[in-house]
């Protein structure tokens, strides 16, 4: 629900704060007193286009905060997550203007950008003016409303994953067919190339075997004389390091025998000696390992020079041309199994399209039998709201395609992202007339009461939690008048909802009375919003009957409409 809405230099407002309840928020006033500033400041901090022209004269800037409770869904945390916008059990929206135009968004006191304010406000609000086609005018929307009322989550969800699943079939076959025709095209140049890798049986890692093993014959001389040189210094030389070390650790241990403190030494000059020893050994064994020989050191210069040239040709490394290797093997196998591989395919296809039609037939029925219950329910809505000759109709229709994926009674179909239903509401309001799209009702009071019988019909399964009427009675009088606040009063216990009304009758449905008034403080106009108490209630009620004279009558009338109120 919307909890308060605070605003400061906007329009007629110095500085405001109005506290919201569950239930029916009513909202009345004198023409010019400011009612529609208050649901422009409220459109404004719900992500609706600014202007300077907005920011209180003589002030630098204007501010709308709005604190909404019990309004988090998956689809707002999804929003506020991928801004990475903490999420709280308040909701808190807040929209600054500047004098000079420029704008500023906050969600929970992080900065947030029009575009994701305006996302977060669609979800929550659905804001009815009287000039203004709103969420049920629009076409596109007319499907989801449909399928809310009959409840097809299940249809939809099992409609739109055998639908993908038939799109991953067809975007395999036509990059098997592209392939396959790439292939074709250019199957000699890959018979070649194949040919010609496969020549050098190419081995992985190869490369770099050969550079080590080029680099050992090329240096065998210079490898034998160190290795001989070493022998020697270590081992082999009557004064080696070997003797030496082994002469020292002699004289630790004597000298151990005498002062215990060189017994930490002994460990250590025989690691010294074993150290030694080990060096000379491995020095001896890979001196008789050194390899002499020019013959294959010619022959791996000549495989190395292949392989650089064949890289070279490619622009490809030697694990490169191994990935190109198997990359040509593929085409080949893919070509000479081609027919069985797009047969294969095929026969997948085919039998996915059943499941799709046979899938798509179902959620169809399903909202065919919504749309005549929705049809009756909204006609009979209508009357109640004094449109008594109404016709509404859910026009649901199908578009054929020679190569449709759904096919049903021998007819092939387009299948759209939800179903192969094109769905559009539409209404005559006079008798004679024929059915037109929502889109094209002209009447301000019309749209107002179709938007509220739309509402009604579909109260139990719309996710918008508050909803705003804004100039609802447009057009209205009497009897239908107190309809349309019965309507609203039912609404609202579903809903939270707020209503601008000069209507008596509507006004007395309320359960939260807010009066807009204008008044004259150091010579410039505000626009003051009070929260009436019952008494306030009775006599802003009985000013809508009498005008400014309130009489005891108007009273009696006033208290009258509220008494029966209650019993709605």
């Amino acid at each position: 629900m919307l909890f308060s809405l605070y605003i400061k230099n906007y329009a007629l407002i110095q500085e405001l704060s109005v506290e919201f309840t569950p239930g029916l928020t009513i909202i009345t006033g004198e023409t010019g007193a400011g009612k529609s500033i208050l649901i422009g400041a409220l459109n404004l901090v719900l992500g609706e286009r600014a202007s300077s022209d907005l920011v209180r004269s003589g002030a630098t800037k204007a501010v709308i905060e709005a604190v909404l409770k019990e309004v988090h869904s998956e689809k707002i945390d999804t929003l506020l997550n991928s801004a990475e916008i903490e999420t709280t059990p308040e909701l808190i929206l807040r929209r600054e203007l500047s004098s000079g135009g420029q704008s500023r968004c906050f969600i929970n006191d992080t900065p947030s950008t029009v575009s994701l304010l305006k996302q977060v406000g669609d979800v929550i609000i659905d804001l009815h003016g009287q000039h203004e086609h709103q969420m049920l005018l629009h076409a596109d929307t007319h499907e989801t409303l449909l399928d809310d009322f009959a409840s097809t989550t299940t249809e939809v969800s099992t409609y739109k994953a055998a639908r993908a699943e038939l799109l991953e079939l067809q975007q395999q076959q036509k990059r098997l067919q592209q392939e396959a025709a790439d292939i074709h095209d250019k199957k000699e140049i890959v018979d070649f190339q194949l040919n010609e890798i496969n020549s050098l049986d190419l081995k992985s890692g190869e490369d770099e075997t050969i550079e080590t093993e080029i680099t050992l014959l090329e240096n065998a001389e210079a490898l034998f004389s160190l290795c001989t040189s070493l022998s020697e210094l270590l081992y082999d030389s009557e004064h080696s390091i070997y003797s030496a070390v082994a002469t020292a650790l002699h004289l630790v241990e004597k000298l151990a025998e005498i002062d215990k403190r060189f017994d930490i030494h002994i460990e250590e000059s025989r690691t010294a000696k074993s150290i030694i020893d080990e060096l000379a050994r491995f020095t001896r064994t890979y001196t008789s390992d050194i390899d002499f020989n020019p013959a294959r050191l010619d022959s791996l210069r000549e495989r190395q020079l292949k392989l650089q040239r064949l890289c070279k040709k490619y622009g490809r490394t030697l694990s490169g041309l191994i990935d190109l290797q198997n990359e040509l093997d593929r085409k080949i196998a893919l070509e000479d199994n081609l027919e069985e591989e797009l047969n294969r395919i095929d026969q997948q296809i085919t039998l996915q399209k059943a499941d799709l039609s046979r899938v798509a037939e179902t959620l169809s029925v399903k909202r065919q039998q919504a749309a005549q219950r929705l049809e009756t329910v909204i006609q009979q809505q209508l009357a109640e709201l004094g449109i008594p000759n109404a016709t509404f109709i859910v026009s649901i229709a199908h578009e054929k395609q020679d190569d449709g994926e759904i096919s049903i009674e021998d007819n092939n179909f387009a299948a759209f992202s939800s179903g192969y239903d094109r769905i559009e509401f539409l209404i005559s309001a006079n008798p004679g007339e024929k059915p037109r799209p929502l889109v094209k009702v002209a009447s301000g009071g019309e749209i107002s009461r179709i938007m509220l019988a739309m509402k009604s019909a579909l109260a139990g399964s719309d996710k918008l939690p508050i909803l705003i009427f804004d100039e609802i009675d447009t057009g209205i009088s009497g009897r239908i008048a107190e309809a349309v606040g019965k309507s609203l009063k039912r609404l609202s216990r579903l809903h939270q909802i707020i209503a601008i009304t000069h209507l008596p009758q509507i006004a007395a449905m309320a359960d939260l009375h807010l009066q807009v008034q204008k008044s004259q403080q150091n010579d410039r106009t505000v626009t003051e919003v009070t929260t009436l108490d019952h008494a306030s209630h009775l006599q802003a009620i009985a000013g809508l009957i009498s005008g400014k004279e309130i009489s005891p009558s108007s009273l009696n009338h006033a208290a009258e409409l509220v008494a029966a109120a209650q019993s709605v």
